[in-house]
């Protein structure tokens, strides 16, 4: 029992709650209870009302879009767009998980259930993977289960309205058709390819390229520290950091990129790209972690792991599943989520001609993360002349 006297246990106790604390916030704290709210989503309603045979005229496509836009249970934000192009459009620039296409025939063909020839009415259900796999599933089984709602709707009111025209005789085409009025048409645009863990390849090459970038940061902040210590100038040995580092990640991206096509089978359309752009984040992840090092020392390592470790649940996910406070706090500021959208972007949308403002905000802070690295020799090589005077 004398061990329970012991400080150093009862210290160890706190440090081990401490530690399951902060990774426990970090870990799952993002994303539990997590879940889709306002994906942006377009509505096409090109639907032209269809003359009944007793006067007046069929909207259903007017119908539809009251119902959904007025649905607040749905965890979707309409935008109403002119044409299936503009939708699409849409989705090339990221701007919609998905679209529901509602073509100019669907009340006519709604209405010709009624007659000999029949003609299918259909709608057309597009989900933009590339943009986020995981929300683009999320919005097309949401419009899926609307559109077999409003099917089932239209079943049992057109059933009663063709039975009265016939006399409660109906054909078996018609009522096999009036059992699902409306089919439903799915598309996914912008693939993620084979072997791409269903669109989080850019999430999972992100955080190797940060834990990649960090040994290379950590082996050069040793060998600077060994080279000064010999007589080497600060600022001199500190440029070569830089150089090195940046070309040894470099060379690492390449291989990660190769490694991940080569031996796991990931498929890649922009292979030189992706290298490229990985090649940026991996510069930028070294800066920032080369930076905190020559500042601080080697107690910075506690922030990096801190850091990865909060970024790594909210890369893969799509803004829109996490919490207010998750997403100012963490996934609006965390560096990892810039090279891992930017790749995104490369990697499903065309390459580097495809990626918005992400590659700007990485060239940005890898450019003030530089200064201030070169700066940390400025600042020691003064401390070193006033202590000398």
């Amino acid at each position: 029992m004398a061990i329970f006297k012991q400080k150093l246990l009862w210290i160890g106790i706190i440090i081990v709650m401490v530690v399951l604390i902060v990774f426990g916030a970090a870990m799952m704290g993002s994303v539990l209870g997590t879940k889709p709210k306002e994906l942006p989503v377009a509505l096409v309603v090109m639907d032209k009302p269809a003359e009944l045979p007793t006067g007046g005229a069929l909207a259903i496509g007017e119908m539809i879009r009251e119902k959904l836009t007025a649905n607040t249970q749905l965890p979707l934000t309409w935008a109403v767009v002119e044409s299936e192009e503009a939708a699409r459009a849409g989705m090339d620039e990221h701007d919609y998980y998905g679209a529901l296409v509602i073509p100019a025939d669907l009340s006519s063909g709604l209405l010709s259930l009624a007659s000999p020839t029949l003609k299918p009415a259909t709608v057309q259900i597009i989900a933009n993977d590339g943009m986020n796999a995981q929300a683009a599933t999320v919005v097309k089984q949401v419009l899926g289960q609307a559109m077999k709602a409003v099917s089932l709707e239209l079943s049992n009111q057109l059933l009663g309205q063709i039975g009265q025209q016939t006399g409660g005789q109906i054909p078996v085409a018609t009522a096999q058709a009036l059992l699902s009025p409306i089919v439903i048409q799915e598309e996914s645009i912008h693939a993620v390819g084979v072997n791409n863990a269903s669109g989080n390849a850019p999430g999972l090459l992100t955080q190797i390229m940060w834990m990649g970038s960090l040994v290379t940061g950590m082996i050069l902040f040793l060998s600077i520290q060994k080279t000064v210590a010999a007589g080497a100038r600060r600022w001199t040995v500190i440029l070569s950091q830089t150089v090195a580092g940046v070309a040894i990640v470099g060379v690492a991206s390449g291989f990660l990129v190769w490694m991940a096509s080569s031996w796991y089978g990931m498929e890649l359309a922009q292979t030189m790209d992706t290298w490229l752009y990985l090649w940026l984040g991996g510069a930028v992840f070294f800066l920032l972690q080369s930076m905190l090092l020559n500042w601080i020392g080697l107690p910075a390592m506690a922030i990096l792991v801190l850091l990865m470790f909060f970024s790594m649940p909210v890369l893969n996910m799509a803004p829109e599943f996490l919490s207010q406070t998750t997403h100012d706090w963490i996934y609006s500021w965390t560096p990892l989520r810039f090279v891992s959208g930017g790749l995104r972007e490369v990697m499903y949308y065309g390459g580097l001609d495809s990626v918005s403002t992400n590659a700007s905000v990485l060239w940005i802070i890898g450019g003030a993360f530089l200064v201030l690295l070169l700066a940390s020799s400025v600042k020691r090589a003064s401390t070193k002349s006033n202590a000398a005077a």
